[in-house]
């Protein structure tokens, strides 16, 4: 007679660990990783030159020489606070630019409470106010709610709304979406958009879609040197579809980066930047062409500071 054997569990053994849920960041980051691989236009010369006065003040003198539209010199500040929360995040923030027309352009960003920002945004043409806007902002430990009012007018009773939400599911997936809301005389209206991010461990995947179209984009990290991204636009208002694709080749030894494109409208384009160490400078040469348009345009661009 035989011994029959059942399965037994193993108690001892440790239970995987889920990865803890982190905050997924704000709704306007969501393409970041893509759009960053992407050059950005440029035409003419430019020169720029970044000053810090000491800790946490800093200006910026833009001179930029124009071969399209106008030439303008734009003087730049920025004051920084003692409250960092990372690297790239120091509160309060006060910024302030001004261009040889006279138009302002100045931001106030501020930590109310550990969770709580607040963004004060004022733009003037010449002498007129053109945008002054209001942002409040809470992070949770796995969601962030956004709530912004455009240029509220209690006169004219017009006003555009815009409420944001992000939540982490999971380690890798966040979902969210976006309400835009607008009001003038006459006129009335809301837009609803979803939006969905996943991130692997080399690439990140990211859809917002709506009533007013689709946007779509995908980044992969091929190695420490190339990186991809693409995207994907449709307006469904303009009956619109736009494609893109983008790279940036990174050559640390030669202290360069390469970034190019390509998109559906006929246009490729690339930007080449050079450091020169022990210098503060970086160069950068860029040059595009709409083949559909027959239109070209180069620039060339001095950064010190």
């Amino acid at each position: 007679m035989g011994n029959v054997l059942a399965p037994v569990l193993d108690l001892h053994r440790p239970l995987r660990r889920e990865e803890p849920l982190t905050n997924p960041g704000s709704f306007d980051e969501l393409h970041r990783q893509c759009k960053e691989v992407f050059p950005q236009q440029m035409e003419g010369v430019k020169l720029i030159i970044n000053k810090a006065l000491s800790s946490h003040f800093q200006v910026t003198h833009t001179i930029h020489m124009s071969t399209v539209g106008q030439s303008s010199y734009h003087f730049n500040t920025t004051y920084v606070g003692d409250r960092q929360l990372s690297p790239t995040e120091t509160f309060p923030m006060l910024v302030g630019d001004i261009d040889s027309c006279g138009s302002l352009n100045a931001q106030v960003l501020h930590l109310v409470a550990e969770r709580i920002r607040t963004k004060a945004v004022f733009q003037t043409q010449q002498a007129r106010f053109v945008t002054w806007q209001f942002d409040g902002e809470l992070r949770g430990d796995d969601y962030t709610a956004t709530l912004t009012l455009g240029n509220p007018d209690v006169l004219s009773q017009s006003v555009i709304v815009v409420a944001h939400f992000l939540q982490s599911v999971t380690s890798r997936l966040v979902l969210g979406g976006e309400m835009v809301y607008h009001r003038r005389p006459g006129e009335e209206g809301a837009i609803v958009t979803l939006a969905g991010k996943y991130t692997a461990l080399k690439w990140v995947a990211t859809l917002n879609i709506g009533y007013g179209g689709a946007h779509a984009s995908y980044y992969h990290r091929a190695n420490e040197q190339v990186q991809v991204g693409v995207e994907l636009e449709a307006n469904t208002r303009l009956q619109d579809t736009t494609f893109a694709f983008g790279y940036q080749l990174n050559l640390p030894q030669a202290n360069m980066v390469f970034r190019g494109l390509l998109d559906s409208n006929w246009c490729v384009g690339g930007v080449l930047e050079k450091k020169l160490p022990p210098l503060p400078v970086t160069l950068a040469l860029g040059a595009f062409l709409n083949h559909w348009k027959n239109r070209f345009h180069c620039g060339f661009s001095v950064i010190v500071g």
